[in-house]
């Protein structure tokens, strides 16, 4: 922004923004202002506008300026101008008070991010309660910043540092009774006031969640009773009872260490236990709020003393009326109810499978039935729906959440005694379809975990389901195909039913509504059956011939094609060229007749798509899944069949080379047929490169890199193929680097330093002289340098894998010949490029990485120090001195010997692990 904007014109912006009614303006507006906000312009403007306070926008718009500013670019500010920020955001929140509750709450962000900032601002907790707590109308917006400011010790907006952050929690550690005082104050002056009263919860559980409330003093306190009061009361308001409920579950989450606070945990513990009559209440009155309130309450009680119940069931704090709570929510009508407990119920069982105790999993057997019961009655569909089961909508997700916990659960059961049981419901009398169906849906979920060796219960279930009238539901009919393919273990064991099985499918495959389902089970069965299948090959050829006849979703159909292919691969080895065409010739036929633009439609004359990536797609799952077993010296069968498709993809490539996503199906269908015959791809090398090469220029399709890396390694480790292999890499480096030299270039095109760097670690794994010996590696080792700070999991994953594996080739003594050569070369990279690499491998972790990226840093770091220990430890030593040693709040970052233990614990190390220890805590010092 060039120059300070005039007050007048920042009005304009944001009375544009809340109020033009042209789309464009408001876009024109917001991006103006977005650029205000980002300029130095923007405190004092700011300022200006809070101290005006023309209307709500203006001054919302800020507040929340300031708080934006505070968090992001507090280093713009001089040091001795914080005490007069401070000074004038507080008297901002004072006048603010009563125009609108959100710019407090901004307000208050901002001042309790300047708080933790800045470092001369001492007892900033005793100062606010102090200047604030006798002035009754100061109270909400006291309480306000007393809130979010344990919040946002954590923040992830706020880079404080883990030094700056334990001087905080430790100063509010010091100041929390104070802060208790004062919210008992605030409930003595509330009374009735509801507002102030969910105000003192929200704030009482911000400093639980925190975690630096004294237990033992919270558990006696009157603001403990209080809330329980509260949720005990039939005539609670909606809102509050929200806050205390959430105020509860934070005490709750902050005692997770027992034995720590064991008075604080049994008043809770006995506390939650008096709520169960008012939630019968809720019940009762049809209070869904209050009802989900209490149930996480329930929840959060059980995840607390998850240890306690596991390891005393039924005594003292393992008290299994615990589970009894989850259960009588369970019971209750709406499934989103007994939704709340799942994580609960998953951690359990990850509990008492690790324990392996068969007395101990006895005592939880009857809850889990009981569970179990509960949750296949919520699974029911309403019996006047229609139609087949919705998977997509909330109660489709919530049956597949059923799916999973029962899945995870039933092992605490039996895999066979629960099947048997539910299966023996629908032999008993005649249970409604929507009965059957639910039942049925369960069955399916455990069908797998159930041993399919001689057992007569699996095949009488087999024997029913093929044998179930069309007159049946239809609901009944999908979910039976979707327990039919869950039971393919079965029909491999009795091949006497795939054939009433398969007849059973086809059925389905040509019902609409069935359709899906039946392509899916019938790809089950292939992959599980492909011995007994080959026999079949034709009926799924005919399927595959007809495939658009059928209604199915395109990963439907796909799915149908891998099963296909799977069984194509155990046929002989002379039938399999020939059946692969004929698999292939359909898709390429369609391929051929597709014209005109891309578009996601059908052809209406004929009834093909004319989208290409359709066929495509099943081409890629053919190559894909065809995975004859080959001798040396054979072959391959597939090969022909590559050949003869060539043309046809060329063509498409050419013709789409605009399309993004068109080519990326090209490149994806092109890299399994290269997988597919392996070596036998070599006449389709030269005409291969030489398109993508020619369309890459014009066109930058990361997917060009990807099948790239594919070629080299399959051919990389051919000596004829690799001077060709290396023209293609400089070929496509050079358009590359233009596009990520362009402004914001790698953030931009994450895909693309994804793809180039798998490309070059190809050439690493497979031919790594040719690349270390090559003009483009300075180029290259540039890029790697400045991607190393890119935030993208691909792409630096695959950035850090590059460098790990190439100064790999010089630490790995192979026994190869050309290993000193390697070395030598590594050496001379290193001369080059160590110290850079180290220093900008550290400031990445410190301020560009999230934590989860430290593990491949880790190896990278590891690999430098094997190859050259002496030489990396100076290189670390001045990456360190080049770190800044205090925040600009003026809070220490760092300390000299904080510096010093770092340096020792990784140039030390003995392995990789260690280093990325190391590098955990020391970049918290950063964050």
């Amino acid at each position: 922004m060039e120059g300070k904007p005039g007050l007048q014109t920042v009005y304009q912006a944001v009375q544009a923004l809340y109020h033009d009614p042209d789309p464009s303006g408001k876009e024109r507006a917001s991006l103006w202002l977005g650029e205000l906000q980002r300029s130095v312009y923007a405190w004092e403007i700011s300022d200006q506008l809070l101290q005006i306070r023309q209307d709500v926008e203006s001054c919302y718009f800020a507040a929340q300026t300031m708080k934006m500013k505070i968090q992001t670019s507090f280093y713009e500010l001089p040091a001795d101008s914080h005490a007069s920020l401070r000074d004038s955001l507080l008297s901002h929140i004072q006048n603010l008070k009563d125009l609108s509750p959100i710019i407090v709450t901004q307000l208050a962000l901002a001042i309790a991010d300047l708080a933790l900032q800045m470092a001369s601002w001492k007892g900033c907790v005793q100062t606010l309660v102090e200047s604030y707590r006798n002035d009754v109308s100061s109270l909400p917006f006291l309480l306000e910043i007393l809130t979010v400011l344990p919040e946002e010790v954590h923040s992830r907006s706020l880079r404080i540092g883990a030094n700056r952050r334990a001087e905080i929690i430790e100063d509010l550690a010091y100041y929390s009774s104070t802060v208790v005082s004062l919210l008992m104050t605030c409930v003595e002056k509330a009374g009735s006031n509801e507002k102030m009263l969910i105000k003192t919860f929200r704030c009482l559980g911000s400093w639980f969640n925190l975690g630096v409330l004294d237990s033992n003093f919270m558990a006696n306190n009157r603001l403990l009773m209080l809330l329980f009061q509260v949720l005990q009361q039939d005539q609670t308001p909606s809102n509050l009872h929200e806050a205390a409920s959430d105020c509860v579950c934070s005490a709750l989450y902050a005692i997770e260490n027992i034995d720590n606070n064991l008075h604080l945990g049994t008043q809770l513990f006995q506390g939650v236990l008096t709520l169960e009559t008012a939630y019968h209440m809720a019940v009762a009155r049809e209070d869904i709020d209050k009802v989900l309130n209490y149930c996480r309450i329930f929840t959060e009680l059980c995840e607390t003393f998850l240890e306690k119940i596991v390891t005393t069931p039924c005594r003292d704090l393992g008290d299994l009326r615990t589970l009894e709570l989850l259960l009588i929510c369970a019971g209750h009508p709406q499934y989103e109810v007994a939704e709340i407990s799942f994580n609960f119920w998953y951690r359990l069982g990850e509990h008492l499978y690790k324990i392996n105790d068969l007395a101990l999993h006895g005592i939880f057997k009857p809850y889990i039935q009981r569970l179990l019961h509960a949750l296949a009655r919520h699974c029911q569909l309403d019996p006047d729906h229609e139609g087949v089961p919705e998977e997509t909508d909330d109660f489709g997700e919530f049956r597949m959440r059923v799916s999973d916990l029962v899945k995870d659960l039933i092992f605490l059961v039996g895999s066979m005694e629960c099947f048997s049981q539910l299966y023996s419901t629908l032999k008993q009398g005649n249970p409604p379809w929507e009965v059957t169906e639910a039942v049925l849906f369960i069955m399916a979920s455990i069908a797998k975990s159930v041993d399919p060796e001689n057992n007569p219960t699996l095949v009488e279930v087999l024997e029913g389901i093929v044998r179930l009238p069309e007159s049946v539901h239809v609901a009944v009919r999908y979910t039976s195909i979707e327990l039919v393919g869950e039971m393919s273990e079965v029909v491999d064991r009795n091949p006497q039913f795939l054939e009433p099985v398969l007849s059973y499918l086809m059925k389905g495959l040509c019902q609409p509504s069935l359709a899906s389902p039946s392509a899916k089970a019938i790809q089950n069965i292939c992959s599980v059956c492909r011995d007994h299948m080959a026999q079949h090959f034709n009926g799924l050829l005919n399927i595959a011939r007809s495939l658009d006849s059928f209604t199915l979703p395109p990963e439907a159909a796909v799915g149908l094609l891998k099963g296909t292919a799977l069984v194509l691969a155990r046929l002989p080895l002379e039938k399999i060229s020939e059946c692969m065409s004929e698999l292939c010739t359909v898709q390429v036929s369609s391929l051929k007749k597709v014209r005109g633009n891309t578009l996601l439609s059908q052809d209406s004359s004929n009834g093909i798509s004319s989208d290409p990536t359709l066929f495509l797609d099943r081409l890629a799952v053919i190559f894909r899944h065809t995975n004859p077993i080959v001798e040396n010296g054979q072959t391959h069968p597939c090969q022909k069949v590559i050949q003869e498709i060539w043309p046809v993809m060329s063509e498409t490539l050419n013709k789409h080379r605009a399309d993004n996503r068109i080519v990326e199906r090209c490149c994806r269908c092109l890299r399994f047929a290269v997988r597919c015959v392996g070596k036998g791809s070599a006449t389709l090398l030269q005409p291969l490169v030489t398109q993508m090469v020619s369309v890459y220029q014009i066109h930058q399709h990361s997917c060009f890199l990807y099948l790239g890396s594919i070629l080299v390694d399959e051919y990389g480790m051919e000596e004829g193929c690799q001077q060709g292999l290396l023209d293609m890499l400089q070929a496509l480096c050079v358009p590359t680097f233009q596009l990520l030299e362009q402004q914001n270039g790698p953030q931009n095109h994450p895909d693309t330093v994804d793809d180039l760097f798998r490309l070059f670690t190809r050439f690493i794994q497979r031919c790594p002289i040719v690349l270390l010996r090559s003009q483009v590696l300075g180029h290259v080792l540039q890029w790697a340098i400045a991607a190393t700070a890119l935030d993208h999991r691909d792409a630096n994953c695959s950035v850090m894998k590059f460098l790990r594996d190439l100064i790999h080739t010089g630490v790995a003594n192979d026994h190869e010949e050309n290993f000193e050569v390697r070395k030598t070369l590594i050496q001379e990279v290193l001369n080059q490029f160590g110290q850079q690499l180290v220093s900008q491998l550290l400031h990445a972790c410190c301020f560009c990485l999230p934590p989860y990226t430290l593990p491949d840093v880790a190896e990278v770091v590891w690999e430098i120090m094997i190859f050259d220990r002496p030489t990396f430890c100076r290189w670390l030593e001045t990456a360190l001195k080049c770190l800044p040693k205090e925040t600009s709040g003026g809070a220490v970052t760092v300390t000299h010997k904080q510096l010093t233990d770092f340096h020792k614990q990784v140039t030390s190390a003995e392995e990789c692990k260690p280093v990325c220890w190391a590098l955990r805590d020391f970049t918290r010092l950063f964050r």
